[in-house]
């Protein structure tokens, strides 16, 4: 509030505004929103997923490409000389149809560059659909 000091007329306007009561409004809204906002957010009833790992079917026509430690190449078992190889066995099961799924296997201490060139390769070959094939996690961990 403000006060006048010294002598005042009924005719003399206040031309300043108090902002406290102002101030007092938007600190008990705040407040407000603060509390109620969490309660608005966990307050509907979800249930959520579980995690777990479903197991995946190989089908016969799935095509397992694996990468061992020193970064060689696998069609199933049979070594692959290069990537050119890789690539024009991958052009011909390209035109199946249905195109069989790429599984990828690459070994844990295994270089990245190795599952790289498998992508190149299917990306080469026009392969649409890849898959990475890992082991689930130990349970509890």
């Amino acid at each position: 509030m403000a006060m006048a000091v010294g002598p005042a007329s009924d005719d003399d306007v206040i031309s300043t505004i108090n902002t406290t009561p102002l101030v007092d409004v938007m600190l008990v809204l705040l407040i407000i929103f603060l509390i109620t906002i969490p309660v608005v957010t966990t307050s509907i009833p979800v249930t959520l997923p579980k995690e777990r790992v479903e197991v995946r079917e190989t089908k016969p026509e799935n095509i397992i490409i694996s990468v061992d430690t020193s970064g060689g190449i696998f069609w199933y078992d049979q070594k692959m000389p290069n990537t050119d190889a890789l690539v024009a066995k991958l052009k011909t099961v390209s035109k199946m149809t249905p195109q069989p799924e790429v599984q990828i296997r690459g070994d844990l201490s295994s270089r990245y560059e190795g599952v790289g060139k498998i992508l190149l390769a299917c990306q080469r070959a026009g392969i649409t659909k890849v898959a990475f094939i890992t082991e689930p996690p130990p349970l509890g961990g």
